[in-house]
């Protein structure tokens, strides 16, 4: 989530679950090796902690603490590189 607001607003309406069981607060404590899944956008997003943060920082630093297990992703990634593979061939 880009904004702690909006995971907050996903966990209190029930579209988050930690270790298959719903979370209804947002101050639940999350460690490595959890498994979150969230719904989000008419998708299911799986993914699994494998650290925590020193501090607070950037998005392409907090994507280095997680895996994505969200079934289909890898191929969906190949796909989205294969397009835009086409497109400067074009």
């Amino acid at each position: 989530m880009k904004h702690r607001s909006l995971a907050c607003e996903l966990v209190e309406a029930g579209h988050v679950r930690l270790n298959r069981v719903r979370l209804t607060k947002p101050s639940h404590v999350v460690k490595p090796q959890d498994v979150l899944t969230i719904a989000l956008h008419n998708q299911v997003k799986v993914v699994r902690v494998l650290a925590e943060p020193e501090r607070r920082g950037y998005a392409s630093q907090a994507s280095l603490l997680y895996e994505e297990l969200t079934p289909g992703t890898e191929a969906l990634a190949a796909t989205e590189k294969m397009g835009a593979l086409d497109q400067s061939l074009s």
